[in-house]
């Protein structure tokens, strides 16, 4: 039975949170021949053994050969953090903004390694799980990394020789960067509550796990953007180009990793103890790699 066009939906939340900006949107009509139909592909299909031929391989292969690399670690890298990005925008807009999160099971959500944000992302008919707090750490990372985060971060591994500890530091500067532009856009439209409840959930799901000793994020007094500050290594050095940093920024939602708005580099970072490059050379530097994803 339909629901009265004023009672809340599931899509109607995903609707509402995709006013943030296309990184915090994604497809949820439903269609005839379904997401299939058009190339894209289960989530959970990124979940499964090793496969040369299987999505997340492929868009692997295609970002190291944007990025004109051989180390498939760092195309690896930035792809994990891309997607997770996307599932923490889709999940933190919806707790923040609407008071509940639509359920992302990896088999459900439907996945085109070939498009960009918002249609990269397909959940059709989309559904509400039982969630009781969903402004709760402990509901938030359920909604995204039990179950999705988890076994994409082991299909990454298994795909390229990345070390758990850079995947799991890629999981929070994604978070960070999901949480820039909702506060950001709560503050600009008079909603400084919600505002300053994305910044509390993000803080106390940086410090569970897996996601404690990633980073720390918070809100300098004079500064409307929350700063990240992660403890290791990006990979960014590695990519060719991309030089020696020692502020590298968490992704703002809606802009590739390499775009880096947020943040600064951990003392661990090879980047740390070598010369800066400039914000023009930088900017120039994140606006290819962002190309690549």
């Amino acid at each position: 039975m339909p629901r009265p066009p004023d009672e809340p939906s599931p899509a109607g939340d995903l609707r509402r949170v995709a006013a943030v900006g296309p990184f915090f949107g994604l497809r949820t009509e439903a269609s005839a021949d379904g997401p299939g139909g058009e190339g894209y592909r289960p989530l959970a299909d990124c979940h499964g053994p090793r496969d040369p031929a299987a999505p997340l391989a492929g868009r692997v292969t295609a970002v190291a050969e944007r990025l004109g690399t051989e180390e498939r670690r760092v195309a690896g890298a930035l792809v994990f953090q891309g997607l997770a990005a996307r599932l923490w925008s889709i999940a933190l807009g919806s707790a923040v903004l609407c008071g509940r999160m639509p359920s992302l099971a990896p088999e459900r959500v439907w996945w085109h390694p070939d498009r960009m944000a918002p249609d990269d992302l397909w959940l059709p008919e989309p559904v509400a799980p039982p969630v009781a707090d969903p402004e709760s750490a402990g509901q938030s990372e359920a909604a995204v990394d039990d179950g999705r985060l988890a076994p994409l971060h082991g299909a990454i591994r298994s795909l390229c020789h990345v070390s758990q500890r850079l995947l799991c530091g890629k999981a929070g500067s994604a978070l960070a960067g999901s949480l820039r532009l909702p506060h950001g856009w709560c503050r600009t439209h008079g909603r400084p509550d919600p505002a300053h409840r994305a910044l509390e959930l993000a803080e106390r799901l940086l410090i569970r796990r897996p996601l404690h000793g990633t980073g720390t994020v918070r809100a300098a007094s004079g500064d409307p953007d929350p700063a990240f500050t992660r403890r290791g290594c990006c990979l960014y050095y590695r990519v060719p180009g991309g030089g020696a940093v020692r502020r590298l920024r968490a992704p703002a939602a809606g802009i590739a990793p390499a775009q880096a708005p947020l943040g600064t580099e951990g003392a661990d970072s090879p980047a740390s103890s070598r010369s800066s490059t400039s914000p023009a050379s930088w900017r120039a530097r994140s606006w290819s790699s962002a190309r690549a994803m």
